[in-house]
């Protein structure tokens, strides 16, 4: 068990800066002050950004080896600091132990491949002469820094989703400034101070918890060239409707799904959809919300399922042998349980679970919710997940479609024609076959369509994302 420190301080242009202590971050579980953490005014942040300006320069100018070995030192460290990391992660977002280790391993994995595709930014040669008018004529094109860079982190993966974004322009060279989420703030410090130890450019990195209005600049300012938000759709989209000419990649909301075929293997379809729908509290977007199951095995597979959920331990997220741990505050408990009172008013049955306790809400299943309700159309971002039954595969797909949301859906079956079916039909982000949509490796393309976000985050997209193409094109004279 590790002790937070009393105070952290925020980090401004590299370096640690302790101007107040006006940030409370309570331990989700009790409620308790676990320790108090410097807040960032609009003045710090501007100065921030001035200061990733001037370090857009010698960040270009870094040897790919030198950002490697800064990513490097970071995996070395967080290595070393796993368990530290582990237990603030608990503390701070109410993670149960077990998901917190998981994505401490994580946020390794992650800036590991960033280490690996820092040394691997290549271009390309590309011949012109197409045409006659093109003849002597050759391209070749390379990838450059796009500049100082914005990041706005969520609370539910507070140390992975801040290294999806700050390993990426570490690795090509973009100096950030990065706003944690104010409820959970303590991964990211602890990411500056790893940061701190290395040599990187002054001004290469700020990390500056502020109050969302106080954090303006962060999507206004016209000096930062590229915004990545992770959060809420309805934030996002205002973000980026005031974020002027600067990129602007947004990753957002789902609902997600997972069809169930009637060839499943019952057993593994249990495991991993009751994974899928409540671990680390059921608070992901890619977590199960929707649950789609074959007309042939819905009634055996419910039995399973519900039998299953009501296994699961809830409680103290510190506990080894806790799964559900609290939410990240009362409020969006008691929305929860709105929301299923409204799906039963309409007709719905609670299959298990449904009670909340402070901030606590027990895992819980539901069928037959009507079609307009909140637990079908929104998201639900808490331990609880719908059931319903299909028969035509076809219109199951039509089914999963009907959201407003598209990050990724899963579908278990072992019909190969289904499952590309799906990937053709399915207007998600991802579709993972033989397996819920809450599965991603940090390497791979993630992100959504529709209200789920815009553009593509995973190690080696983000640094596209991060990066402009810069053409070279060279015109060949006859020697004389």
């Amino acid at each position: 068990m590790f002790q937070l420190k009393d105070t952290y301080p925020l980090y401004l242009a590299n370096e640690p800066v302790q101007p107040n202590a006006d940030l409370e971050v309570t331990d989700k579980y009790s409620g308790r002050v676990a320790t108090r953490v410097a807040m960032a005014s609009p003045d710090v942040i501007h100065e921030a950004i001035g200061w990733a300006v001037k370090a857009s320069e010698p960040m270009s100018d870094m040897a790919a080896y030198e950002r490697q070995a800064v990513l490097m030192h970071c995996v070395a460290r967080f290595t070393e600091r796993a368990e530290e990391l582990a237990w603030s992660l608990c503390v701070e977002a109410g993670k149960p132990i077990r998901d917190s280790r998981g994505e401490v391993t994580r946020l390794i994995d992650t800036f590991r491949v960033a280490a690996e595709e820092s040394v691997r930014i290549t271009g390309e040669h590309q011949p012109l002469d197409i045409s006659a008018r093109a003849k002597g004529y050759q391209g070749i094109w390379k990838r450059v820094p796009i500049g100082p860079c914005s990041f706005i982190s969520p609370f539910n993966f507070p140390l992975n989703l801040a290294a999806h974004k700050v390993a990426p322009a570490l690795a090509v060279g973009c100096p950030f400034v990065l706003k944690p989420a104010s409820k959970t703030p303590l991964g990211a410090l602890i990411i500056g101070e790893v940061l701190a130890e290395t040599d990187l450019p002054k001004g290469a990195f700020s990390i500056l918890p502020a109050t969302r209005d106080g954090a303006d600049l962060f999507t206004t300012d016209d000096r930062l060239k590229l915004l990545s938000f992770t959060g809420s759709p309805d934030v996002g989209w205002a973000l980026k409707a005031r974020a002027g000419r600067k990129k602007v990649v947004l990753e957002l909301g789902g609902n997600a799904a997972v069809i169930v075929d009637r060839d499943a293997d019952l057993d593994d379809a249990v495991e991993r959809i009751v994974f899928g729908a409540f671990y680390q509290s059921g608070q992901s977007c890619i977590g199960v919300q929707r649950i789609l199951i074959h007309a042939d095995i819905y009634d055996d597979l419910k039995a399973r399922l519900v039998e299953k959920t009501a296994s699961l331990v809830c409680g103290d997220p510190k506990d080894e042998n806790t799964f559900i741990g609290p939410v990240i505050d009362e409020g969006e408990a008691r929305r929860l349980e709105d929301w299923i009172q409204e799906a039963v008013d309409g007709g719905a049955r609670v299959l298990v679970g449904g009670e909340r306790d402070g901030c606590m809400m027990q895992a819980t299943l539901v069928e037959d919710v009507p079609h307009d309700a909140k637990l079908n159309r929104e998201e639900a971002f808490g331990p609880v997940a719908t059931l319903q039954s299909y028969t035509d595969f076809a219109k199951a797909l039509d089914e999963v479609n009907d959201s407003r949301f598209g990050l990724q859906a899963g579908v278990i079956t072992h019909d190969l024609s289904k499952a590309l079916m799906a990937w053709d039909r399915l207007e998600v982000g991802g579709v993972v076959v033989g397996d819920v949509p809450s599965y991603r490796v940090d390497n791979m393309p993630y992100g959504g369509v529709k209200d789920s976000g815009l553009g593509r985050e995973g190690v080696r997209f983000a640094m596209e994302g991060m990066t402009e193409i810069r053409n070279l094109v060279i015109r060949s004279r006859p020697i004389l």
